[in-house]
């Protein structure tokens, strides 16, 4: 299956810097980047609950923001979201 991961790392701090870089290196192991926080994964299940577990230990919930997408399946579209602004409003325009 192909996911897009987003991410958004609150890099006020230098823990938070580190873990901008973190969550950058884990998403290169399993993909490539497309925009500067935007990876696209070919991924099998095994892998993609691995590559959640990781970034889910990495990031911080209260401070940061992760999405994962899964794409190329029209009729059944999945969507996981973690930490901050995990609100997702069907009736405005979704911008990856």
């Amino acid at each position: 299956m192909q996911i897009v991961v987003a991410y958004d790392v609150n890099t006020e701090t230098a823990a938070g810097r580190r873990r901008l870089r973190k969550v950058a290196q884990i998403c290169l192991n399993f993909g490539q980047r497309v925009q500067k926080s935007v990876f696209e994964c070919q991924v099998n299940q095994a892998q993609l609950e691995q590559l959640i577990r990781q970034l889910r230990n990495e990031i911080d919930e209260g401070e940061d923001s992760l999405r994962l997408y899964r794409i190329m399946e029209p009729r059944d579209r999945h969507t996981y979201a973690y930490g901050i602004q995990h609100v997702l409003d069907f009736q405005e325009p979704l911008i990856l």
